[in-house]
């Protein structure tokens, strides 16, 4: 029998995912305020107020931003691989070595300059997916190269 999820030693994600995510938020943030000054210039000075609340609502969500990523993390046992996160609804989830079919390390070009990846695991039940996100490139193949030969020993047993 393998640990228990609370015995566990959980890695963290990178730190830079923070920034990365926190960068395109304050993108998407300025572009809805632009736009709503724009329109206020236009249309109606009520579009003012809208751009306030575009800005107020992008910092509480960086706040936010901050504990979600802090509350991803990934555990590797002898038999499977465990996945963790969320806030309100926390979710866990436990990959069998054994099940998994492919491991996908993607990295699309602001995660590529940041020098993060991330990694998908990809089970028979699609409902079994795992990902995690913002992990050093260097260990995002790592963890690949080693969840795929684990993948292949433990196929090899059955």
């Amino acid at each position: 029998m393998t640990a228990p999820p609370d015995t566990v030693s959980w890695r963290s994600i990178s730190p830079r995912y923070f920034w990365l995510r926190l960068g395109v938020l304050a993108a998407w943030t300025l572009a809805f305020v632009v736009a709503a000054a724009v329109a206020a210039l236009l249309v109606s000075a009520w579009f003012l107020l809208i751009a306030f609340a575009g800005v107020a609502l992008g910092g509480l969500r960086a706040v936010f931003m901050r504990r979600s990523i802090r509350a991803w993390g990934y555990a590797e046992r002898a038999e499977d691989l465990l996945v963790r996160h969320g806030l309100l609804v926390r979710r866990l989830s436990i990959v069998p070595y054994a099940r998994m079919q492919f491991v996908d390390v993607t990295a699309g070009p602001l995660e590529r300059a940041a020098g993060l990846a991330t990694v998908t695991l990809h089970t028979a039940a699609a409902a079994s997916d795992a990902s995690v996100p913002g992990l050093e490139a260097a260990e995002a193949t790592r963890l690949r190269d080693r969840l795929a030969a684990l993948g292949e020993i433990r196929e090899e047993g059955l």
